[in-house]
């Protein structure tokens, strides 16, 4: 596209062998853009705007093929979507991604670029911060587009999301440590979280402070090195030597596809929850936990809490209205699991059928059509 006025690339059929169409074929919209003049490639997915404007971050990450960008965007707009639709919200799923290394990509002129692109959606797509992205940047990209979530508080934002979300992800353990211990108290439970960064770091203090005994890894020594300092937490060396640790909870807080096969089979843990996005690996690894008598709380479901608090803004922020929401996480996860127990099948299959369902009622009160699934 070009820098100004920005103007949206043809959507390519075919991108690396892999066909959009048939990928994103439950997806309203996705849209590429590349700004030659500041470097910016990006793509905008939109799933649904059945229950509204569809919402979700701008995650800025130097993908190895366009393909794997695609992928996942699709795979992450989706996500927000039933994340939207369970949290109770009136927001669509959207995502988008920007492809590059932060570290080294990142400018004022290339978000500025990305805010235009954004604006030529016209209100279908908001954006706000995840992986790569912070709200310092929303603010730059909010110079240049209306349709803006996550902001700094200097800027009537919500300041760091992230926040909410180990709030809620929090409330979704106490909700799965009641499914299994009978309690919602986590003291005296061992809790191994892979990743402490944005989110995991909050995490470990919501747990430290309930009386948990918390074990983390992380690929950057430095965070690993600021929990343990800070809270008292236990290092391990790989992710690998925390899956196959005696937990109680295993707590995947970093990128998706943590719950695979090989970590299924070694895993020890009685529950896995975490804030981490699509974490199970292919389908079928929620019947793989199951058979394994190990309780899934699903990832959209519990990690919803920094949505809450970026959706808030819309109606002018409020931390305690937001927290007070992300509190009805723990309400909502024991629902999931009540769904489960009573339809038998598993809390995946579950937080699915408790989304589509609000989906489909409140599509058809804006007139909506959704089909039946």
């Amino acid at each position: 596209m070009s820098a100004d006025p920005a103007v949206p690339a043809p959507v390519p059929s075919s991108v690396d062998g892999v066909d959009v169409f048939e990928l994103g074929a439950e997806h309203e919209q996705v849209v590429f853009c590349n700004d030659h003049a500041t470097g910016l490639r990006a793509i905008v997915a939109i799933h649904s705007t059945a229950l509204g404007p569809s919402l979700g971050g701008t995650r800025f990450y130097p993908y190895a093929s366009t393909a794997d960008a695609v992928r996942d965007v699709l795979n992450l707009s989706r996500g927000m979507t039933y994340k939207a639709a369970l949290a109770g919200l009136d927001l669509g799923g959207g995502k988008a991604v920007i492809i590059g290394d932060p570290a080294t990509a990142k400018t004022e002129a290339l978000l500025r670029a990305y805010g235009r692109f954004v604006q030529s959606l016209g209100g279908r797509y908001l954006t706000a911060c995840d992986v790569g992205t912070y709200s310092e940047d929303m603010d730059v990209v909010a110079r240049e587009c209306s349709f803006v979530t996550g902001r700094t508080v200097a800027h009537g934002g919500a300041g760091d999301s992230s926040v909410l979300t180990a709030y809620g992800v929090f409330q979704g353990m106490r909700a799965s440590a009641e499914a299994v211990w009978g309690t919602t108290s986590l003291s005296g439970r061992t809790v191994g979280i892979a990743g402490v960064g944005k989110v995991g770091r909050h995490l470990v203090k919501y747990l430290v402070d309930d009386g948990a005994r918390v074990v983390v890894t992380d690929v950057h020594q430095p965070a690993v090195d600021a929990v343990v300092a800070e809270h008292g937490a236990t290092a391990v060396g790989s992710t690998d030597d925390l899956v196959r640790a005696e937990l109680d909870i295993y707590s995947p807080c970093a990128m998706g596809g943590a719950l695979t096969d090989d970590v299924v089979e070694v895993l020890r843990a009685r529950v896995v929850c975490g804030a981490a996005n699509n974490q199970l690996s292919h389908p079928g690894i929620e019947k793989a936990l199951a058979e394994r008598e190990i309780l899934y709380a699903p990832d959209y479901c519990v990690n919803s809490g920094g949505l809450i608090q970026v959706a808030d803004e819309l109606e002018g922020f409020s931390f305690d209205r937001a927290q007070q929401r992300a509190a009805g996480i723990l309400e909502t996860t024991r629902a999931v699991f009540e769904l489960a127990r009573t339809d038998s099948v598993t809390p995946a299959e579950a937080a699915d059928r408790l989304a589509e369902r609000r989906m489909r009622d409140v599509g058809r009160l804006r007139g909506v059509w959704l089909p039946a699934r």
